[in-house]
């Protein structure tokens, strides 16, 4: 039996959640002490569905903290789905932006239709739109940031290309019987957050340290990493670059830019895609289902033969552990989608009695030029179709 939760219950799970995050030091370099958790802005799903919860984090002392993702739906497995503290989140700032998208495109087709509601759905999940609709029914759906029309469900492309620029509902597509292990995952998950005790009403947005400490103590991170320029982190920084996805479709182009650009090698979009075979800018098209290896491919041609590179199917967490600590970049498919990993991140919470979080540092090239950080995305919530790995050939 699926749950729903209310945004009462979402927002005492962030709080929790989050605290416990805090308290593990999952972030480090990240001043979350003392910010405070804001109200959720639901995202839909295309039934129509609540999915998730994204709650903005704002910090006393002047900027932003980014965002988090908190389960409503318990497909996921687990509340915490992801924290992007590199990244805003202003819901009314992005409405404005839909509306004005919205009256463009009715006056370029000389027409005027009224809507009467207007909410973020997840059309691609990860990716979002704002849909507009009428009476409960849609007029139309314009994807976040580009303001492209999102053109209707098309069920004879199955299964997802990586990159496709097409619709479809998670709670649709994920198997039934994956859907009974995460409500399985996700209700033991629960049955332990419920057992903490916030302090104090005034506390139930807070993040601090002072919060759950008394009562846990000091929660040790046990193991993390983050690409650097070498693998000597005590004298080389951190070392990766975000490039967004130049079309709606060639995510798979920018991720292997990303693994690229890593090892110095410098191609555009447009060349990476020319190899791949996805079109031009003016043309572009997704990577075809059957072509996955074609990224292991085109990252030994484009290296002349100085990149091995394999290709994981299903990958484990730790597939991404033992690549990732080896200083190596990864580019990442989930249904519909490719991003490239530049580190991750594991917290033990004994109290819980779970192995704890398990987060991959994601480098998302959606939305189209621009892209985000995601910063930690929880392993144990999305479905990790493909990995591909490249290392340096030795001789």
């Amino acid at each position: 039996m699926d749950r729903n939760l209310n945004p009462s219950e979402v927002h005492r799970l962030a709080a929790t959640e989050l605290n416990l995050f805090h308290l593990a030091g999952t972030i480090p370099g990240l001043h979350l002490e003392g910010a405070h958790i804001q109200p959720g802005t639901p995202i839909y799903d295309l039934t129509g569905e609540i999915l998730f919860y994204r709650v903005g984090l704002t910090s006393s002392s002047g900027p932003s903290s980014g965002y988090a993702d908190i389960a409503a739906h318990s497909l996921f497995g687990a509340p915490l789905l992801a924290t992007a503290p590199d990244t805003s989140w202003n819901a009314r700032a992005w409405l404005e932006k839909a509306r004005a998208a919205y009256q463009q495109i009715q006056t370029d087709v000389k027409r005027q239709r009224d809507y009467d509601e207007i909410r973020f759905v997840a059309y691609s999940f990860p990716k979002l739109a704002v849909q507009f609709l009428a009476e409960g029914k849609e007029i139309v759906m314009l994807e976040l940031g580009t303001w492209a029309v999102v053109p209707p469900a098309n069920r004879d492309r199955r299964p997802l290309e990586p990159g496709s620029f097409e619709r479809w509902s998670l709670i649709e597509e994920l198997p039934k019987d994956q859907q009974a292990e995460a409500h399985k995952r996700f209700e033991e998950r629960l049955e332990a957050l419920n057992k903490i005790e916030l302090p104090s009403a005034a506390h139930a947005s807070l993040i601090s340290k002072s919060i759950l400490e008394p009562a846990f103590g000091v929660l040790s991170l046990y193991d993390s990493w983050e690409l650097h320029y070498s693998t000597d982190a005590a004298t080389h920084t951190p070392c990766y670059q975000l490039h967004g996805q130049e079309t709606n479709v060639w995510c798979v182009a920018a991720s292997v830019q990303m693994v690229l650009e890593f090892y110095r090698y410098q191609y555009t979009q447009s060349r990476i895609a020319q190899q791949l075979g996805l079109g031009t800018l003016s043309n572009p098209s997704g990577l075809p289902y059957a072509r996955d290896n074609d990224v292991a491919v085109a990252l030994n041609a484009m290296s002349s033969g100085a990149l091995t590179a394999n290709m994981l199917t299903t990958p484990a967490f730790s597939a991404y552990t033992s690549e990732l600590r080896a200083n190596r970049p990864m580019v990442s498919f989930i249904p519909g989608h490719s991003r490239s990993v530049a580190g991750y991140t594991q917290s033990r919470f004994v109290l819980l009695h779970s192995h704890g979080f398990r987060g991959l540092l994601v480098y998302d090239p959606w939305p189209p030029n621009a892209g985000v950080i995601t910063r930690w995305e929880n392993f144990d919530t999305q479905t990790y179709r493909r990995a591909f790995t490249a290392h340096v050939t030795t001789i």
